[in-house]
């Protein structure tokens, strides 16, 4: 079974209209999974009510008043049993494809985290969730959306085992997920970008409900912490070092230069022993190998790089 869990803003005023739209999604997913909304914001307990999900208040929380990742999915394992896990943000719609991805990939691995690009959109108005309101939300997707670049993650499933050793870092705040997918690779997970298979609708909003705005979400005090507890911008991993691709195909393996390459590069701060071979070797391609310059080249900048192609 899947357990998918969120933790929204107060649900007033647009926020209220998007978060009640994902949620209202989630309920309509076949098979649907458990929901787990968390935390105590005004209006989560009513509308979880309404929506028939599952509402959990008791949230642990910095002194910003930030929700804690590794409080937050610890208490979705313990709900989850078994079973696999979504964290997704609350104001990401998600349909049938999202499921049917789940699914094919758990069919193929059992130890992955699956993440993957987002497809952001204008939404004002509640969904009204009568037939085809998939179909059409899809295609209005294709006329007015566009696909964020490759820090749009909202998504993540993985197996419970993965919550193991979560830092308590600020939820929604810079470097959190891109420490997750280190962590998975630290943890030899598949990491699996599933873009090519799932269309997850991100409804656009403002950044008022933090004091300095988007700034201050990717470079305030938080992030900063954030930055701290996940060791350094060595562990800033993003979609570029996916080691999988879920296509309409079936899932792929990563093995072009780019990734060969990073992989090599990355390989001591995922697995610390192999540091002092690396170095050793790296030193010595550079006094001998004409093609030092390749190796040893800066790796491209992964906010400004789209992700390559699977082969």
């Amino acid at each position: 079974m899947l357990t998918v869990f969120t933790i929204p803003k107060p649900f007033v005023g647009h926020f209220g209209v998007i978060q009640r739209n994902a949620i209202g999604a989630l309920t309509r997913l076949q098979p649907r999974p458990q929901i787990l909304v968390f935390g105590d914001e005004p209006g989560a307990a009513e509308t979880s009510r309404e929506l028939g999900v599952e509402h959990v208040p008791q949230v642990a929380r910095n002194e910003f008043g930030t929700p804690l990742i590794d409080d937050v999915f610890g208490r979705a394992r313990q709900r989850a049993g078994d079973g696999l896990l979504c964290y997704l943000n609350a104001d990401i719609i998600v349909m049938n494809d999202f499921i049917a991805a789940v699914q094919r990939l758990a069919a193929k691995k059992r130890w992955f985290l699956m993440v993957g690009q987002r497809w952001d959109l204008d939404v004002t108005d509640p969904l009204a969730f009568d037939d085809g309101w998939d179909s059409q939300l899809r295609e209005r997707v294709r006329r007015d959306g566009q696909l964020h670049n490759i820090t749009g993650m909202d998504y993540f499933v993985f197996p419970p085992g993965l919550v193991d050793g979560i830092p308590p870092m600020a939820i929604g705040r810079a470097m959190w997920d891109n420490w997750f997918l280190y962590h998975a690779r630290a943890r030899r997970a598949a990491l699996v970008d599933a873009t090519q298979s799932v269309m997850a609708v991100h409804q656009n909003h403002d950044y008022s409900h933090y004091p300095t705005g988007k700034p201050g979400i990717h470079k305030g005090p938080e992030a900063q912490r954030n930055k701290e507890l996940a060791g350094g911008l060595d562990r800033y991993f993003s979609l570029r070092d996916a080691t999988h691709q879920l296509t309409p195909d079936g899932l792929k393996r990563f093995t072009d230069s780019w990734h060969v390459r990073r992989w090599f590069l990355t390989l001591p701060n995922l697995h610390p022993c192999w540091g002092l071979p690396v170095r050793v070797l790296l030193k010595t391609i550079a006094l001998t190998h004409p093609l030092r310059a390749k190796l040893g080249m800066k790796l491209p900048d992964p906010e400004s790089q789209g992700a390559p192609t699977a082969k």
